[in-house]
């Protein structure tokens, strides 16, 4: 029997997701709740592999076991075995052909910046403090650039591991609220490493006038890394979403 489990964390307390033999990690926390669950070793899967304090609230997880509980019974169970800055919101049975990562369809992120001269305390865990105004009209011109399907190689970090860097971006936008939050929202097939982090420290790049906002395609068709901006650090990006 396959579980899937929709998952939310906080990352800042761990070293990404996949497990390493010394580091905190997502999935060696759920891991090491299923084994005591279900009284045996078994494998979480993740639609995706989120770095060292990235969070998700959306994250997808399956597991196998021949144990036979409920989804209730394994979501109440789980939430009592893992500390608080890991969550089960939701269990329910798939096939057990179904796999999180090869059957998503769509990914979705979000990177949050708190763009005011003095930093909040309430953002400081899940959002970049850039103290400087940005322009985020040029902002939003450049991330339209981004979608459709491309190469992505400029954005693409060393040592990703996926096959090719084309990929199909559905949306790629920014909004403001009225503390000074910002959002930079992206939907696509899939993304490569670092990817969403590395058009953030290029778009803030745009919104300090030190790119211009039409530069992006130019950018896009020289398929090298080292013409776009700084990589965004990990704190202000969240996987919010991954649609089947």
């Amino acid at each position: 029997m396959q579980f899937r489990m929709a998952v939310e964390y906080d990352g800042a307390g761990f070293a990404g997701w996949q497990i390493q033999p010394v580091e905190r990690t997502v999935q060696g926390e759920i891991e090491a709740a299923l084994a005591r669950l279900l009284g045996h070793d078994t494998r979480a899967i993740a639609a995706g592999r989120t770095d060292a304090g990235v969070h998700a609230r959306g994250q997808v997880v399956c597991f196998h076991t021949d144990r036979l509980l409920s989804p209730d019974v394994v979501r109440r169970a789980l939430n009592a075995l893992l500390d608080k800055d890991l969550a089960i919101r939701g269990v329910d049975v798939v096939a057990d052909d179904f796999d999180p990562r090869r059957s998503a369809r769509r990914r979705s992120y979000e990177y949050r910046i708190w763009n005011e001269l003095v930093r909040s305390p309430f953002a400081t865990r899940h959002a970049w403090h850039i103290a400087r105004p940005l322009d985020v009209e040029a902002m939003r011109r450049a991330a339209a650039h981004l979608v459709g399907e491309q190469d992505f190689s400029s954005f693409r970090a060393a040592g990703c591991d996926a096959h090719h860097p084309v990929r199909r971006v559905f949306d790629s936008d920014w909004t403001r609220d009225e503390q000074g939050l910002l959002a930079y929202r992206v939907t696509a097939t899939a993304f490569l490493r670092h990817m969403v982090r590395n058009i953030v420290g290029t778009l803030v790049e745009v919104g300090h006038a030190k790119r211009a906002a039409d530069s992006v395609p130019a950018l896009l068709a020289a398929r090298d890394r080292g013409l776009a901006g700084a990589t965004a650090p990990p704190h202000g990006l969240c996987l919010t979403a991954v649609e089947y």
